[in-house]
């Protein structure tokens, strides 16, 4: 018997894709913001951990995403945890799926979904997975990189080779 997660498959539900390298509050806001649009959330992970010193973007937007310590079952916990604290339950209200390192997505037209920013705020909109990376590598609390550190990590493919 396998198991089946409590989402409504048929139901419409937000998508949320990213790095989340790490989740923040800003990513919780806009979790809390497809909630409330669609009552249930897919939130994808960019299956990018360890990438690092090579464009996980391919170069395909203004930020250059070098820096992405954290591995996908981290990554998983750090969405799992703030979300709990707040009430919202893996599987219950939404669902963590990894996917391969997506830069690019198409539709045609008349597709049945939008894409949608979300302004959340000047405050929300501040916090910077980028910045707290810093800090917590002011801390101690994150490795270094320097580039031996680069020189043995596995890196995916990019446009910045």
């Amino acid at each position: 018997m396998s198991y089946e997660p409590e989402i409504d498959w048929s139901k419409n539900t937000g998508m949320m894709l990213g790095r989340w390298q790490p989740w923040h509050s800003g990513h919780t806001a806009l979790f809390e913001k497809c909630m409330e649009i669609t009552g249930q959330v897919a939130i994808m992970v960019r299956d990018v951990g360890g990438v690092m010193g090579t464009d996980a973007g391919a170069g395909r937007t203004d930020t250059i995403q070098t820096d992405n310590p954290f591995d996908f079952d981290t990554v998983c916990k750090n969405i799992e945890g703030p979300l709990f604290l707040r009430g919202w339950a893996c599987e219950e209200h939404y669902i963590i799926m990894r996917v391969p390192n997506i830069v690019d997505i198409s539709y045609g037209r008349g597709v049945g979904y939008s894409f949608t920013e979300h302004d959340l705020g000047a405050t929300v909109h501040s916090v910077s997975a980028t910045k707290i990376r810093a800090e917590m590598r002011e801390r101690g609390e994150l490795a270094e990189i320097d580039d031996a550190s680069i020189d043995h990590v596995a890196v995916l493919g990019g446009g910045n080779e």
